[in-house]
């Protein structure tokens, strides 16, 4: 027996019960008869009366049932025989004489045989017939047309079974390619989540280590600083990268225990930004509060992606990012003064990736040239309220409350220089430097942006 048909154990009960209750009901209707038959006989009739070989030819269509998941037709054909032989050998017509014959007949036409199905239908009616012209008994037409219409309802019905069944299928495979896409699109989120932690933190770590060996005969200190954050920074990429790649096996060893990043985050952000050598301040408009996991998360990504591609490709002196809270939408502004987009650029991966954030929360995101010089990038993330307070401090949401003598925030002091251990870098160095000083940034800015 082929492997494919085998009977699975799932299956076993769709097989034996069919049969099971065509079989009783078949003994039980000749019972009947038998017993109607020897209370009330008929004289008229000229029906035989049933023997062994009745018998065995009313069994045959329940037993035929036991194997019809071979081979539906070959199942149909037998049972068919056996009423074909009964009802011309002249024996008396039963009530469940067909019964098995019907089954057989619905279930080859569900499984798609109709056409072979319709044939050993035709031909066992054929046979019939000419054996009874044959032996010189009537044929009964009145009873013709009632046979006719049970048996292209029992068809009608075959194939209303099977659409049916084919349409399940059909929406199972469509849940099923749904489920797949779905998939699909949590790897992309999770590759564009990778991207954005790879590119921050490698571009910190390359500007850091062309600062240290740049420093590292004239200011030891200096360079032992930029280790140490490239240390530090490595740290987290790793911590990051391990997170991210757990959600992909699906096997990590332990929950993460930092928080997904939000702008809870921002000011370390900045302050890593102006360790690797680019000035930013930060403003902020409206009164800030909580806003919604997936919005805090793609506005944080936003911002770090473009900073470091301010970074990367810009040449830029100074950065600045504006948050404006609004009632129900934060809008998000990344200006730099570098030297703007290249003409004929195109969008690269960063840009991409940053616009499908943007639309993932149903927001919108623009990159050009700046008002006056440089390179903008704005997004505009709808933030509905939420119902619970605002935390305590007034510039960053989710954050404690800053001492009495810090500044509310970066725009009050566009002035404030970087850490005092950063060695000043001129702006149109701002890549990564090299023991003779050299940048290897692109030669056209923003075109890889």
């Amino acid at each position: 027996m082929p492997a494919d048909r085998r009977p699975r154990w799932g299956g076993i009960a769709r097989i034996l019960v069919p049969a099971l209750v065509v079989g009783l009901f078949t003994v039980g209707g000749t019972a009947f008869y038998a017993v109607r038959s020897a209370q009330y006989p008929d004289p008229d009739t000229t029906a035989l009366p049933l023997d062994g070989l009745a018998a065995v030819l009313l069994a045959v269509g329940p037993v035929a049932l036991l194997f019809r998941h071979l081979n539906r037709v070959v199942a149909l054909a037998v049972c068919a025989a056996a009423v074909v032989v009964y009802l011309g050998l002249g024996y008396p017509l039963l009530g469940p004489l067909g019964f098995a014959f019907a089954v057989a007949l619905v279930s080859a036409v569900a499984a798609g045989r109709h056409h072979r199905a319709l044939a050993v239908l035709v031909v066992a009616l054929a046979v019939l017939a000419g054996w009874l012209l044959l032996t010189g008994r009537p044929i009964p037409w009145p009873a013709t047309a009632p046979v006719l219409a049970w048996l292209a309802a029992l068809v009608a019905g075959g194939a209303l079974w099977r659409v049916r069944r084919e349409r399940t299928a059909q929406a199972r495979r469509a849940a099923e390619a749904e489920r797949r896409r779905s998939a699909d699109a949590e790897r992309l989120r999770i590759a564009q989540e990778l991207h954005d932690v790879l590119g921050h933190h490698v571009s910190l770590i390359n500007v850091q280590a062309g600062v240290a060996l740049y420093l590292m005969d004239d200011d030891p200190e200096q360079a032992r600083t930029a280790l140490t954050e490239i240390k530090r920074a490595s740290r987290d990429l790793l911590r990051e990268m391990r997170s991210t790649l757990g959600v992909l096996r699906g096997v990590d060893e332990q929950a993460p225990r930092a928080p997904t990043p939000g702008l809870d985050r921002l000011d370390a952000l900045l302050d890593e930004v102006r360790v690797a050598g680019l000035p930013v301040h930060r403003g902020t408009e409206g009164t800030p509060r909580p806003l919604p996991t997936g919005v805090d998360l793609a506005a944080y990504r936003i911002v770090q992606e473009s900073l470091t591609n301010t970074r990367r490709h810009a040449g830029a002196g100074t950065a600045v990012v504006t948050l404006r809270f609004g009632d129900d939408a934060l809008d998000l502004t990344v200006d730099d003064d570098g030297a703007g987009p290249a003409p004929g650029a195109v969008d690269g991966t960063g840009l991409t990736g940053m616009r499908e954030r943007a639309r993932s929360v149903g927001g919108t995101l623009e990159a050009g040239p700046g008002p006056e010089r440089g390179f903008r990038v704005h997004a505009h993330l709808p933030a509905p309220p939420a119902d619970r307070a605002a935390p305590d401090d007034p510039t960053v949401p989710g954050a404690p409350a800053a001492p009495a003598d810090a500044p509310a925030s970066d725009a009050a002091a566009p002035d404030r220089a970087a850490p005092d251990a950063r060695p000043h870098v001129e702006p149109a160095a701002t890549g990564r430097v090299g023991s003779t000083g050299a940048t290897d940034r692109p030669t056209t800015p923003g075109a890889d942006r």
